[in-house]
């Protein structure tokens, strides 16, 4: 999608379609209040097209409703999309994301190739909305429906941002280029995690990591079945060896040469689970298709690494994704047994299916010895933490107030919901082993975070953090502002966090 912006009176924007933001000033919270419903804007083009329907109470405001007028009065736009934000106290740059994400997705069904978005007048500042506005857009642009026979051209061409003629154009056009990036690199994992199992292979996530990485700048370098028996990494190694297709260790290198040589190195580590069947835990038929998206950790590492290659903050970061298949065979591990962590801690296996934390256990072990200080990993660990939280909220863990801190500022700057969860001593008592150090589950009760405490296991003293996305890394039903399918979880809450780092 080609983003551009502009500062006119909306007047003169000639576009296939115009977007204005309504937003519903009454704060009266009285059930039989009536909405004062204003457009998000002082421009007088804005003013005299709508003044008619706004005076008839037709619009109301409410989040994301949609009123579309053709040959709207006194402007050269063939259409006027009105949608609603919501109340105006309550604004925010999260609603702005989904504005325009329903906004391309209103459009595309109309079989429009370009929109023009205003900047609303708000508490949010032009800058952030211009960035979210872009974003949010990218992301509605986006539709899983890759082989259907009769897939349709439906997209979005060009985004036209429109901004007031005072505003501060320099700040406006670093976010939009910002948003641009982080949008794409959000479609990006989304792109990796909607290919099914059969086309996303671990050697072929490996590919599509390496050339995404040259394409950036990326130092990386994707090792396989010698280079986990040379680390000693029999956790993850574990995983793989019931499946013809071989492992793949994914390490990708951001190294600025602005970064302080004594700064953080932060670790970005992901499970990749191409596909789960459990092993010989096997799963249940009934939706085991959906099993290709147990990569989503790993895939979120990958996008979030373009993302900051791009963008190009002052701070070291390795990418790690640990990349198999979990498939049950003659030659799959079994409960029952004891395998060695590169840490060499021996692991019981209890349920094979739990056997992400597997590959994360030795994916943070090498992320330590390659010299990082700070780790964060991500993954669709558990289906407990789906029980606790729900499709809402992801699950956060971390064994450092000030990680968390950093990260919960992070995630709200990028309007992904996390909610941390605890890691209290008395959980390790839960995932002892009686014949070796730990068992790799924990049981029925408690699992996300007898899942994290496993994890924790392998980062020793270094600041951590942990995020279980299995509730959330796949939208369960079209919303207006995306499609079902990958939501491409968590690539925005990581940005944010690298970025706060910057020396």
């Amino acid at each position: 999608m080609k983003t551009k912006l502009v500062s006119s009176a909306v007047a003169d924007i000639q576009s296939e379609c115009l977007v204005a933001i309504v937003l519903d000033h009454n704060t009266d919270k009285s059930k039989d209040a009536k909405p004062d419903a204003k457009i998000a804007s002082a421009d007088f083009g804005f003013t005299e097209a709508l003044a008619d329907v706004i005076a008839s109470g037709d619009v109301t405001g409410k989040s994301l409703e949609t009123v579309l007028l053709h040959g709207p009065k006194g402007l050269k736009s063939k259409r006027l999309l009105l949608i609603g934000g919501g109340k105006a106290a309550k604004f925010s740059a999260d609603d702005i994301r989904k504005i325009a994400g329903t906004a391309v997705r209103y459009a595309k069904t109309k079989n429009l190739k370009s929109l023009a978005i205003a900047v609303p007048d708000s508490t949010v500042s032009a800058a952030d909305a211009a960035r979210a506005i872009v974003e949010g857009a990218f992301v509605g642009d986006f539709d899983p429906n890759y082989y259907a026979s009769d897939r349709k051209d439906q997209r979005i061409d060009e985004l036209t941002v429109i901004s007031a003629a005072n505003a501060d154009k320099k700040s406006l056009d670093a976010a939009i280029v910002t948003g641009a990036i982080i949008g794409a690199s959000q479609n990006f994992t989304r792109d990796l995690v909607n290919e099914p199992g059969n086309k996303m292979t671990p050697t072929i996530l490996g590919q599509r990591a390496k050339k995404m990485s040259d394409e950036v700048g990326l130092k990386c370098e994707v090792f396989s079945t010698d280079k986990l028996h040379e680390l000693k990494m029999g956790s993850f190694w574990s995983v793989s060896q019931g499946s013809p297709e071989p492992p793949a260790l994914i390490v990708m290198r951001y190294e600025p040469a602005g970064a302080k040589k004594d700064g953080p190195v932060l670790g970005l580590v992901g499970k990749g689970i191409t596909f789960d069947t459990g092993g010989i835990s096997i799963k249940p038929a009934d939706g085991m298709e959906k099993m290709k998206y147990d990569m989503a950790g790993g895939a979120a590492m990958i996008g979030a690494m373009r993302a900051i290659a791009l963008l190009k903050p002052n701070v070291k970061v390795i990418g790690i994704v640990c990349a198999a298949e979990n498939m049950p065979s003659g030659t799959a591990q079994k409960p029952g047994d004891i395998q060695f962590a590169m840490n060499g801690k021996a692991i019981e296996i209890i349920n094979t299916d739990a056997e992400g934390r597997l590959v994360l256990a030795d994916g943070l072990c090498y992320a330590r010895q390659l010299g990082c200080t700070h780790l964060v990993d991500a993954a669709t660990l558990t289906g407990a933490c789906v029980v606790a939280l729900g499709y809402v909220n992801a699950g956060i863990f971390a064994n450092d107030d000030d990680m968390y801190t950093r990260f919960n500022k992070a995630q709200q700057s990028a309007g992904e919901k996390f909610w941390r969860l605890p890691l209290d001593d008395e959980y390790r008592e839960m995932i002892k082993s009686g014949i070796g150090d730990i068992v790799n589950s924990g049981g029925r009760w408690g699992g996300a975070v007898t899942a994290a405490k496993f994890l924790q296991e392998f980062v020793e003293d270094k600041p951590w953090i942990h995020l279980d996305i299995a509730g959330v890394a796949w939208m369960e039903e079209n919303k207006p502002w995306i499609a079902k399918g990958p939501s491409g979880i968590a690539v925005r809450s990581l940005v944010e966090f690298v970025n706060g780092w910057q020396s």
